[in-house]
């Protein structure tokens, strides 16, 4: 079974994948899949043909703070480049799935509904948090501007929408307990 997860930016997706990790399920990144993808010589190729040689700073180095500027102020531009990368990340994820027939496997995506990825997964974990605490945390742990965390909330479907599409909510809200929640769901997913 694979198991989509997902939540906007900075709601604690990967806090979440750790629980389900412990909990013996595998963990796929589908945005650490997507970066190291960046490297497969015809990815790269069409990158550059789509953002310009920019998008790349050596070798073994995109150049993140250009590529989200562009992604990040033109949805055009940002699913196209969806258009490049999820076809690949959904190849690796058919790989994992087939080495793991028996396993849960959590695939943890950022942009799950955006890329239109929800028919690849059986099941779809939301996790969301109160605005101001994505923010927060954003900032923090990419040492950017709030200007710049909300251009990137901006280009992710609002919450709303997400709940109406997921079969499971995580609230990460500081009320709630995050360790009761993951095990209530991961205990309905392997009955």
């Amino acid at each position: 079974m694979i198991v989509g997860l997902t939540g906007g930016i900075g709601s604690g997706k990967s806090t979440i994948a750790k629980l389900f990790e412990i909990f013996g399920c595998i963990i796929f990144d589908s945005d650490s899949v997507a970066k190291q993808l960046y490297f497969d010589p015809i990815i790269k190729s069409h990158i550059i043909k789509l953002l310009g040689e920019e998008s790349y700073t050596s070798e073994n180095k995109i150049n993140k703070k250009y590529i989200s500027s562009i992604i990040f102020s033109n949805s055009n531009k940002l699913e196209q480049l969806n258009q490049i990368i999820h076809p690949a990340v959904i190849i690796e994820l058919k790989k994992i799935k087939e080495k793991n027939p028996d396993k849960i496997i959590i695939k943890e995506s950022a942009l799950l509904f955006e890329a239109k990825l929800e028919k690849e997964v059986d099941k779809i974990i939301l996790v969301v948090a109160p605005q101001e605490d994505r923010i927060k945390r954003v900032m923090l742990r990419d040492g950017i501007s709030k200007e710049d965390v909300l251009k990137k909330i901006k280009n992710q479907l609002p919450d709303a929408i997400k709940i109406k599409k997921s079969d499971f909510i995580i609230e990460n809200n500081e009320k709630e307990f995050l360790i009761t929640q993951s095990l209530k769901i991961y205990n309905s997913i392997i009955t």
